[in-house]
């Protein structure tokens, strides 16, 4: 008796996490059951969603300052200065499980430059750091028509260029070119391990 009234009551929780979800999200989505999926997950993934959608807004920006990280502007710092202060951030990112991808084809000013120019400035949900949640930034994640160029010439193998081609035969593809940096291969990565409160899958 006591499970049936521990499983009514999860089904409860999960359809009020569902109605909370869809009333912060203005009615924009209509959260139904995910199949095949073991009550504790469903209820941990709607939780999750709730709580993005009522996160206060933050900054990397804001968050780096707060834990001690001064960002002086890309003119202000010379080469060797530059290069210490882009991997200082780089690895307290990490920290924050914010991780940084695709930044082979800039040097390190140039990189330095666009997370405190654009990327670090953006807004996102403050939400806590867990080990099975990260933000990735990706130098050329916004897709812009620049952005597919430079994937096309420095990332993409030859399968990819060839079904872009196919899907958008008007687009120039450029010449495929080597990377110019080495970065990517040393920059931090995720290290997820899925559980549920707290307990290995």
């Amino acid at each position: 008796m006591a499970k049936l009234e521990d499983n009514n009551d999860q089904d409860k929780r999960i359809e009020e996490l569902k109605r909370r979800a869809e009333e912060l999200c203005g009615g924009q989505m209509e959260a139904g059951t995910i199949d095949d999926c073991p009550a504790e997950l469903e209820e941990s993934f709607w939780k999750h969603v709730v709580d993005y959608e009522e996160a206060p807004l933050t900054t990397n920006f804001q968050q780096l300052q707060e834990a001690g990280v001064s960002l002086p502007a890309p003119d202000s710092l010379n080469d060797e200065e530059l290069t210490a202060k882009l991997w200082e951030v780089i690895h307290k990112l990490a920290l924050l499980r914010v991780f940084i991808e695709q930044t082979d084809h800039l040097s390190d000013r140039e990189l330095y430059a666009h997370l405190w120019t654009d990327c670090l400035g953006e807004e996102n949900p403050m939400m806590p750091p867990t080990a099975n949640g990260a933000w990735h930034i990706e130098m050329l994640g916004g897709w812009s028509a620049e952005d597919a160029q430079l994937y096309l010439k420095y990332y993409a193998d030859e399968a990819w260029r060839k079904g872009w081609h196919k899907d958008w035969p008007s687009d120039p593809i450029p010449p495929h070119e080597a990377l110019p940096y080495d970065r990517d291969r040393l920059l931090p990565k995720p290290d997820y391990d899925l559980c549920v409160d707290g307990e290995p899958n």
